[in-house]
């Protein structure tokens, strides 16, 4: 077995992070994101999945996150928990090396059984997606029929979701707890304020991110981003923050309330991209690596899953060409190019 040392590609950027996406489907349906019906074929099997994390921590992941889709959805998920926490026990197994076990989430299904699980089963992080605080704009965004009834039901779920992975004993003050919210100008960007208001009550860093041109489904133009820039003057308006910077490698920049009421992080890839540090690598449900977010097309990993060796080599070649700089390339006026869906690669 290979004992290779971190690579990193040719910008001179190393594998960080392993965002290893479990399905594609949710049950949800954010018009931003346009989630599939079905599973694609060929899902990885838990061996597969394993083999893939333990390769990528070789070459010096240091996070996991585990995305949809839903990813609680999937009955894989514990499973796979599980074993990559036996895993991190064995010292002579490369997935000792991992730092971080996270978790996306929209909430929904986050039960306090359930919440409770994650937490034995090794899961160090969570994060929750919300994109409104009130009723219908959070039915607007989450594409969800029955206006602010509807809207207000998501509320309290994602509400309870937080209350239960609290009791779990995930600790916002340490960053084992998020708020995750995509903002579109003139869809909801009205909820700043009342989101910001939320996660200042639940004692949650509320991290706040530009829409994005992933995926084809969502009919995205530039004139509904509303930069960071913008949304931090906002809310500053309100609540006075201090700036903490962006950790490279990071995604947000970071500010902190005045007060002392906690931080917010805003992920602004349309308007300051971060390409020059990004160190993730995305796996799909069935085995399709991309090594951005943008991207058209993945590399498919299955042919080499029969062992750890031609694993190894197949990712290592893939980063080593990697080249991506779409969000500091993107012409705007430029003809849509073709990416794959938010929901496929995992977010």
């Amino acid at each position: 077995m290979s004992t290779s040392l971190p690579l990193a590609d040719r910008l001179n950027r190393p594998i960080g992070v392993l965002r290893l996406s479990l399905t594609a489907r949710c049950n949800l349906a954010c018009p931003y994101c346009c989630p599939d019906l079905e599973e694609p074929p060929g899902l990885l099997t838990l061996e597969q999945q394993m083999r893939v994390i333990r390769v990528a921590t070789r070459l010096g992941a240091q996070t996991l996150r585990l995305t949809g889709g839903e990813p609680l959805l999937s009955r894989r998920l514990l499973p796979l928990l599980e074993a990559v926490a036996q895993a991190r026990r064995d010292r002579s197994d490369p997935i000792a090396g991992l730092q971080a076990v996270a978790l996306t989430s929209n909430g929904v299904l986050l039960s306090e059984p359930m919440a409770r699980a994650l937490r034995a089963a090794g899961l160090d992080r969570i994060t929750i997606s919300l994109d409104a605080a009130e009723g219908e704009a959070a039915a607007r965004m989450a594409g969800l029929k029955g206006g602010a009834v509807a809207g207000d039901r998501l509320v309290r779920q994602v509400q309870d979701g937080i209350a239960a992975a609290c009791a779990a004993g995930f600790d916002p003050s340490c960053g084992e707890l998020k708020l995750n919210a995509v903002i579109q100008r003139g869809i909801n960007d009205d909820q700043l304020l009342p989101l910001a208001g939320l996660a200042r009550q639940q004692g949650i860093e509320l991290r706040l991110i530009e829409y994005m041109d992933v995926g084809n489904r969502n009919q995205w133009t530039l004139d509904q981003v509303l930069p960071a820039a913008q949304m931090v003057e906002h809310i500053h308006a309100r609540w006075p923050l201090e700036p903490l910077g962006r950790p490279r490698g990071g995604t947000a920049r970071r500010w902190r309330y005045g007060d002392s009421a906690g931080s917010i992080g805003v992920i602004a890839s349309i308007s300051e991209p971060f390409c020059g540090d990004c160190n993730r690598l995305r796996v799909t449900a069935d085995g399709q690596a991309f090594t951005c977010l943008f991207s058209a097309e993945g590399t498919d990993l299955k042919p080499a899953l029969a062992s750890e060796r031609q694993l190894e080599q197949a990712m290592r070649q893939l980063w080593q060409r990697r080249q991506d700089r779409y969000s500091e390339e993107r012409d705007p006026a430029a003809v849509a190019s073709t990416h794959a869906e938010m929901a496929y690669l995992g977010g």
